[in-house]
C-alpha cells in the first residue's frame, strides 16, 4: 500500500511511542460453559472483548497436548478427539474436596478424567501424565489469563484490574479459591460480584430514570449450564447519608435468593447424551459398548448439546454422527416431546428457586412487576412454561441473557477504578449463608457452648460487626461457622460442604487485663471485629480489650510544662486533652457497627453522659476558679489494647505462600512456551509471506526497472531456496532460525526495496519541497518590508532577512541540480536525489522560517509619545515645583492615550500575522 508523504513523515517522527499509565479495566463473567469478557478503556465505551475468532463469548475449555496449550474452540476440538486432555466445567470444582457431592457428580458425568486428591490440601487435581498435574485453581487461573489477553487486545493496552462474577451461592472457601486463581493470573480483583447482582445492575442502569422512592420489585430467573438462580431485587432511589448535601441515587437491593446448584443445561445435555448412547447400543451395529469408549461419548456429548439447542426452536431434528464407534455411523430422528420426557423431574424443580426467593424476602409474588429471563437454559420452551406457571405472569425477555452479567460487572469495574467516572448506582447484596460465633463458657452446671449470630440470613453487605466477650480472663478461643441453615434443602446442605469456617485463638489475655486494672478503670470486654467486604468474603479485623478510665482533674497532677502547654492550647483555640488519653475510633462508626450486630454477649451499658463544666469569667477571683475546678466532674476516656490472635482455617485451606509460588512458576513456564510457539508461528508466517511477496514483486514493472537482471536472478534463486527449505528440512526449525532467514533475505533485497521506495515517493516529496520553497519566497517578500527601512514595521534585521534569502537560494539551486542528476541516472542504479536529503533541506528551511514567524508574533510597535507644545517648554533652567506636577499629570494623560494607540497597533499586527499565515 502506498503511503502519502505526510503520513510517512508522521510515522518517522512518532516511532517509538508506547503506552504508559494504563487505565483500562475489565470484567470476566466466567461461567461453567462460557466465558465473556467486558472492557472499558479511555475513549472506548464499555464493550465486550472479542476473541481471536471475533466472537463475543468463548468456551471455558483448556486443553494440553504435545506440549501445546489451547483454549476455547481449539480446545473443544481437542476434547472431541482426546477427551482426557481437555478440561471444562471447572468453576463448579473450586474449593471442594474429592469426596464432595459436586465432585462425585462431575466424575460420574465425565468418567474419562483422571482426578486425584491433593495430599496437602485434600482438594482435587487433574492428572495429565505421570509428571504433570493441575489444581482447579491453576486451570481457572489460565482461563482468566486468556480472558486478560482478549481484553488487552481489545483495549490495546495492558490491563491489571478486573471485576469477576461469581455464583451467589458460593461459600467462603469457594470465593477465596477464585480470588487465588485471579492472583495466579496476575490480576488485581477490585471485587467479586455475584452474577445476579451484576445482571440487576445492568438491568437498572438503563432504567434508572424510571425509579423513584417507591420500591419496584423484579425477579431475575437465571438458568445456566450448571445451576439455576431466582433473585428478587428491589429498585428505588435513596438519599446519600454521608454527604453534606442532598444527593439522590438509584439503588438495587437483593432481597431474596433461591437456587438449585445442579439444575441447568448441563444436566439436560448429559441425559440426552446417555439417551443417544443407549439408542446406538440398541442398534447393535457393533459388539462394543459405546459407554466404554471415551472418544465416542465425547462425540455424543457434543451432538447432544447441538440437538438441545435446535429442539428448543424446532419440533424435531436428526442427530447424526459419522464414525461414532468402530467406523459405524449414527443417525436418529429425535422429537422435542422425546427430549422433554427425559427432563420430567427437572421441570418439577423449576419453580422452587422462585418460592425460596420470595420466602427469603418475606414477600408475595403479587408485588413483583417483572420476571426477567437470564441464561441460555431459559430458552427451552418447556422451562419457560414452568417458570410462567410458578410466577403467574408473563415473562420478560428484554435482556441480553449472554452478556448482561459481563456488562454489569464491567460497569462496576469502571466505578471502582480510579481512571473513570460513571453515574452512581448503588448495589446492596445480601448474605445467603448465616454466620455465627461459637465458644465455650464456664457455667455452674459445667462448660456451656454459646452461639451468637454474626451475620443473619439476607443481611446486607459490605458491613462490619463486633462481638464482645466480657467473661474471659485468660486465653480462650472461638469458632466461626455457618449458622441456621434450615432454609436450605437437604441436597443443598450437602453441596455447601463443611460448615466450619475458622477458629481463632486469643493469647495474652491475662497480661493485657492485668495492665489495665485499678479503681478508676472499668473493663468493657474484649471486642472481636469482623468485616464482610464487597466480595462477600468474611475477614477477621482484630481483637482488642476496651476499658474506660476515669481521670480526676487536679492542679497537683498538672506540672509546669503541662500548664504552659495548656495555656498555648487555649490561646490557639485547641482543646485540653489528658496525657493518658489515646486516639480512638470515631464513636459513631463503632456504635453503628455494634448496633448492626444481631446479638452480643453483653448488653450495651449506657455510658455516663458528661455535663459541660462551668466556664470561669475574667472577673472571677483565683479562689472561685479553684473551687470550680474542684467541683468539675471526672472525665472518662476510652482505651483500647490490642490482643494477639491466631487464625486457623477449617475445611479446605487456601494455597499457602509456597504453593502459590510453585503454581506461579508452573503457569509462567506454560506462558513462556506459548510465547515461543507464537513467536515461531509468527516468524514462519513472516518468512513465507516475504518469500511469496518478493517473488511476485520481481514480476512487476517498477521492480524490473529498479533492478538489474543479475539482481533479479540472485534474489529469485534465494527465495526459491528458502521456499524449498521451509517445506523440507526447515519445517521443524525454531523461531530464531526463521528470523535469521528473514534477516538474510532483507539484507539481500534492501537496496532494491529502497530504490523502489525512493522512485515511488520522490514525486510527492518534490511537491512538498516546491511548496515549502514557494511559501518561503512569499514570506521573504513580506520580511523585506519589515526591516529598519520601514520604521513602522521594524521587525527583522538585515542579517536575518539575508540569511533566509541565502537558504532559499541555496535550496533552489541544490534542488535543480539534484533533479537533473537524478533524471540522468538509470532507475536500477543508486539514487542521487534521496527523500532523506530532501527532508533535511526542508527541515533547515522550515526552522529558519519558523524562527522569523515567531519573532513577528512577539513583536510590538514602539510607543509614540505625544509632541510637547512650545509654550509648555519651560524657559528657566530650574523648573518650579508646580510645573513639575503639571508635567507629571500630562505624562499620565499621554500614557493613557498611548494605551489606545497600543490597541490599534495590536490590531494592525494581528492582520499582518494573518497575512503571514496565508503565505
Amino acid at each position: 500500500m502506498k503511503l502519502p508523504f505526510t503520513v510517512l513523515s508522521l510515522l518517522i517522527c512518532y516511532i517509538g511511542v508506547s503506552y504508559v499509565n494504563s487505565l483500562a479495566v475489565m470484567s470476566v463473567d466466567l461461567g461453567s460453559e462460557w466465558m465473556k469478557v467486558g472492557i472499558v478503556s479511555p475513549g472506548v465505551p464499555m464493550e465486550i472483548a472479542l476473541n481471536k475468532e471475533s466472537k463475543r463469548k468463548t468456551p471455558a475449555v483448556i486443553s494440553f497436548r504435545d506440549n501445546t496449550r489451547l483454549f476455547g474452540e481449539d480446545a473443544q476440538s481437542i476434547g472431541v478427539r482426546f477427551p482426557k486432555l481437555a478440561f471444562s466445567y471447572l468453576l463448579d470444582l473450586l474449593g471442594k474436596s474429592i469426596d464432595h457431592p459436586i465432585v462425585q457428580l462431575y466424575k460420574q458425568r465425565f468418567p474419562y478424567y483422571d482426578i486425584i486428591e491433593d495430599a496437602e490440601r485434600k482438594t482435587i487435581s487433574f492428572k495429565i501424565d505421570e509428571e504433570t498435574t493441575f489444581s482447579v485453581e491453576e486451570l481457572v487461573a489460565q482461563l482468566l489469563g486468556k480472558a486478560r489477553e482478549f481484553a488487552e487486545t481489545g483495549a490495546q493496552q495492558p490491563i491489571k484490574e478486573c471485576v469477576l462474577t461469581v455464583p451467589g451461592f458460593f461459600n467462603q472457601v469457594e470465593r477465596k479459591a477464585l480470588l487465588q486463581a485471579a492472583e495466579l493470573a496476575g490480576l488485581k480483583v477490585l471485587q467479586l460480584i455475584n452474577d445476579y447482582t451484576a445482571v440487576a445492575l445492568n438491568f437498572g442502569i438503563f432504567r434508572s430514570k424510571t425509579f423513584n422512592e417507591t420500591a419496584q420489585y423484579v425477579i431475575f430467573y437465571d438458568m445456566g449450564a450448571s445451576s439455576t438462580t431466582a433473585t428478587l431485587v428491589s429498585y428505588q432511589t435513596v438519599k446519600a447519608k454521608d454527604k453534606p448535601y442532598v444527593e439522590i441515587n438509584p439503588q438495587a437491593s437483593i432481597l431474596g435468593v433461591g437456587f438449585d446448584r445442579t439444575l441447568g443445561g448441563l444436566e439436560m445435555q448429559i441425559r440426552l447424551r446417555n439417551y443417544l448412547a443407549t439408542k446406538f447400543n440398541n442398534m447393535k451395529k457393533t459388539q462394543n459398548d459405546v459407554f466404554k469408549n471415551d472418544r465416542a461419548m465425547a462425540k455424543l456429548f457434543k451432538e447432544a448439546g447441538r440437538l438441545k439447542n435446535v429442539l428448543s426452536a424446532n419440533a424435531e431434528h436428526i442427530a447424526q454422527i459419522e464414525n461414532l464407534l468402530d467406523e459405524q455411523d449414527f443417525k436418529l430422528k429425535i422429537t422435542r416431546e422425546e427430549m422433554e420426557e427425559l427432563f420430567t423431574d427437572l421441570f418439577e424443580r423449576v419453580g422452587k428457586p422462585v418460592e425460596q426467593a420470595l420466602k427469603a424476602a418475606h414477600l408475595t409474588i403479587d408485588v413483583v412487576s417483572q420476571v426477567v429471563l437470564v441464561g441460555a437454559g431459559t430458552r427451552v420452551p418447556k422451562i419457560q412454561e414452568y417458570i410462567k406457571k410458578a410466577v403467574g405472569q408473563e415473562l420478560s425477555k428484554n435482556l441480553n441473557t449472554d452478556e448482561a452479567a459481563a456488562m454489569g460487572a464491567v460497569y462496576k469495574a469502571a466505578d471502582l477504578s480510579t481512571g473513570f467516572k460513571v453515574a452512581k448506582f448503588i448495589t446492596k447484596d445480601a448474605v445467603l449463608y448465616p454466620i455465627q460465633v461459637t465458644f465455650e463458657r464456664n457455667a455452674e452446671d459445667g462448660v456451656k457452648q454459646v452461639k451468637r449470630t454474626l451475620f443473619g440470613l439476607m443481611n446486607p453487605y459490605p458491613q462490619k460487626k463486633i462481638i464482645t466477650f466480657n467473661k474471659h480472663t485468660t486465653d480462650f478461643s472461638f469458632n466461626v461457622n455457618y449458622a441456621d441453615l434450615n432454609h436450605l434443602t437437604e441436597e443443598e446442605l450437602k453441596n455447601l460442604g463443611n460448615t466450619q469456617i475458622s477458629k481463632y485463638d486469643l493469647k495474652g489475655v491475662a497480661e493485657v487485663l492485668n495492665k489495665n486494672v485499678g479503681d478508676n478503670v472499668e473493663t468493657k470486654g474484649i471486642k472481636a471485629h469482623f468485616a464482610m467486604d464487597d466480595s462477600g468474603v468474611l475477614n477477621f479485623v482484630n481483637a482488642e480489650l476496651v476499658v474506660e478510665k476515669t481521670v480526676l482533674p487536679s492542679d497537683e497532677e498538672e506540672g509546669t510544662l503541662s500548664k504552659l502547654g495548656s495555656t498555648f492550647s487555649k490561646l490557639f483555640g485547641g482543646e485540653e486533652k489528658s496525657a493518658e488519653e489515646k486516639p480512638t475510633e470515631p464513636p459513631s462508626e463503632e456504635k453503628r457497627s455494634e448496633e448492626t450486630s444481631d446479638e452480643k454477649l453483653v448488653e450495651d451499658k449506657e455510658e455516663p453522659k458528661e455535663k459541660a463544666a462551668p466556664t470561669a469569667t475574667s472577673n472571677e477571683t483565683s479562689k472561685q476558679s479553684t473551687e470550680k475546678i474542684k467541683e468539675a466532674k471526672p472525665k472518662i476516656i476510652t482505651l483500647k489494647e490490642p490482643i494477639v490472635s491466631a487464625e486457623l482455617q477449617l475445611g479446605i485451606p487456601i494455597l499457602n505462600k509456597k504453593q502459590l509460588e510453585k503454581s506461579v512458576e508452573k503457569i509462567s513456564a506454560l506462558d513462556a512456551i506459548d510465547r515461543e510457539i507464537n513467536r515461531r508461528s509468527t516468524a514462519l508466517n513472516n518468512l513465507e509471506s516475504f518469500v511469496i511477496d518478493m517473488q511476485n514483486k520481481l514480476e512487476e514493472e517498477e521492480y524490473k526497472e529498479a533492478t538489474t537482471a543479475e539482481e533479479r536472478e540472485k534474489i529469485s534463486m534465494a527465495c526459491s531456496r528458502t521456499s524449498d527449505w521451509i517445506y523440507d528440512e526447515g519445517s521443524d526449525a525454531n523461531a530464531e532460525t526463521y528470523e535469521k532467514k528473514i534477516e538474510e533475505l532483507m539484507e539481500l533485497t534492501k537496496d532494491v526495496l529502497a530504490r523502489v521506495f525512493e522512485h515511488k515517493e520522490r514525486p510527492e516529496a518534490l511537491n512538498a519541497l516546491n511548496s515549502l520553497l514557494n511559501h518561503s519566497s512569499n514570506f521573504l517578500l513580506s520580511a523585506k518590508n519589515a526591516t529598519k527601512d520601514n520604521p513602522d514595521r521594524d521587525i527583522f534585521t538585515d542579517v536575518e532577512v539575508e540569511t533566509l534569502e541565502k537558504i532559499i537560494k541555496e535550496t533552489e539551486e541544490w534542488k535543480d541540480k539534484m533533479v537533473k542528476e537524478q533524471e540522468a541516472t538509470p532507475k536500477n542504479e543508486p539514487v542521487k536525489l534521496s527523500i532523506k536529503s530532501m527532508m533535511d533541506k526542508m527541515g533547515a528551511l522550515d526552522r529558519e522560517v519558523k524562527y522569523l514567524l515567531n519573532k513577528a508574533k512577539l513583536w510590538k510597535p514602539k510607543k509614540v509619545e505625544k509632541p510637547v507644545k512650545e509654550e509648555e517648554i519651560p524657559v528657566a533652567e530650574e523648573q518650579q515645583p508646580d510645573k513639575e506636577e503639571k508635567n507629571t499629570t500630562e505624562n499620565i494623560e499621554i500614557d493613557t492615550n498611548e494605551e489606545n494607540d497600543e490597541v490599534q497597533s495590536s490590531k494592525s499586527e494581528d492582520s499582518d500575522t494573518d497575512s503571514h499565515s496565508e503565505l
